[in-house]
């Protein structure tokens, strides 16, 4: 170990005389942890969201869609074996999608009305996982069933066995004029993925039943895909135009959700500038305690200049005591963050317990609970900054006493 080791390591351990520099010295390290920890916590939580309402989204949407350029398929079951032809593609399920209003006992919901078929629909999504009563299968062709989120059947006061009124926007014609269309659907099941958006607004009947409801014929809306890896899709997509016939258009989930996920990348990316100025503050905490330490020990500079040590030697203390105080700041901050972010799930419900209030509601934020991912990449990163803020803090008073002449610095001692 160097002198200047054994040295910086010294003026660390502050004497008794010395106890208002080595509490401003504390106060840089905690503050340099607590911005660390924070960074840490907040993308973990934002990391976690994403990936929550993700999942979420895609276990009601679908990777990749394929739809015709006027809203119908008619050639649907080429297309799907075309598709299915990828060896990227896991599973294919042909879908309609239409408004409706459905009604019950004077209440009234709007909803997105989605034809499918219970066999082939679980292997492109997995809502068949979240249903609370029934299941899929018991849509029948010709039966009428219709499964609903939780939220949609509480809000109409209905269960399953009863009945709901399907109100479709095409109209018919009829002596007394235009009328809407109206068809009663028994509810067979009920299910929550646990995003308000979709309990609340999304029902399913059987894919025959919505042909002929919506007066389809024979023709769907589009076929679903399911990918082996979703962050594939774009590419993906792009490939299987050539697969498809030209009145064919693919969309995938980025396409269709990109404007949250750009929304949620731009708040993480300005959260980050944001906290990562808390740890810079934190950091430069530290230029002034070296200043202050440099001050109280001119005549031991004086002296070791005086013995031999060289202008560099001199930097190189101050430079290892200020780092030091950097790395132990940064590494207690990413210890403590990853702790915190990794037990998420049982901190808040205590946090909940005692304010008495749910920190997060379902309808506002789309979850009910605070999610966390934490990202090796994410962590890498915030200790590399955190260190590289605190080596640039002691830049200044390491120069400012490698310059101190000894004479100088010995005038009033």
């Amino acid at each position: 170990m160097s002198f200047e080791t054994l040295i910086a390591l010294r003026y660390v351990r502050a004497k008794r005389q010395e106890s208002f520099i080595s509490f401003i010295s504390l106060v840089s390290v905690i503050g340099i942890a607590l911005g660390v920890a924070a960074l840490i916590i907040v993308l973990s939580v934002m990391n976690g969201f994403q990936k929550e309402i993700r999942t979420k989204m895609l276990g009601v949407a679908s990777h990749l869609e394929a739809s015709g350029v006027n809203g119908q398929l008619a050639d649907w079951g080429s297309v799907q074996k075309a598709l299915a032809g990828d060896p990227r593609v896991v599973a294919t399920a042909p879908f309609v999608n239409a408004q409706g209003l459905l009604s019950s006992a004077g209440s009234v919901r709007g909803a997105l009305i989605r034809g499918i078929d219970p066999a082939q629909e679980p292997g492109v999504v997995d809502v068949g996982e979240h249903m609370v009563v029934g299941k899929l299968t018991d849509l029948k062709p010709g039966g009428f069933g219709i499964v609903m989120g939780v939220e949609m059947a509480r809000a109409l006061g209905v269960g399953v066995g009863d009945k709901v009124n399907l109100i479709t926007p095409e109209g018919q014609f009829t002596p007394a004029g235009m009328l809407p269309r109206l068809k009663t659907f028994t509810v067979a099941g009920l299910f929550k993925v646990g995003m308000f958006e979709y309990d609340s607004g999304f029902a399913m009947i059987d894919l025959s039943d919505a042909q002929r409801l919506f007066r389809l014929g024979g023709n769907v809306s589009g076929v679903r895909v399911k990918l082996t890896e979703l962050m594939q899709a774009p590419q993906v997509k792009h490939d299987l135009y050539a697969r498809v016939p030209d009145n064919v258009v693919l969309t995938d989930w980025t396409d269709m959700n990109a404007s949250y996920f750009r929304a949620v990348q731009i708040e993480k990316r300005m959260m980050t500038i944001i906290l990562t100025l808390i740890v810079a503050v934190a950091a430069f905490n530290l230029v002034s305690t070296l200043v202050m330490v440099v001050t109280d020990k001119r005549a031991d500079i004086a002296i070791l200049r005086t013995l031999g040590a060289s202008p560099g030697s001199i930097m190189r203390i101050f430079m290892l005591q200020g780092a030091l105080s950097g790395v132990i700041g940064t590494v207690s901050g990413v210890a403590g963050g990853v702790l915190i972010a990794l037990n998420l799930d049982r901190i808040v419900p205590v946090i909940e317990a005692v304010l008495g209030t749910k920190l997060l509601s379902s309808d506002v934020y789309m979850i009910d609970h605070l999610p966390s991912d934490v990202q090796f990449a994410d962590v890498s990163t915030i200790a590399i900054i955190a260190l590289l803020l605190a080596f640039f803090a002691t830049l200044y008073p390491s120069w400012r006493a490698a310059r101190m002449q000894p004479a100088e610095a010995l005038r009033y001692e």
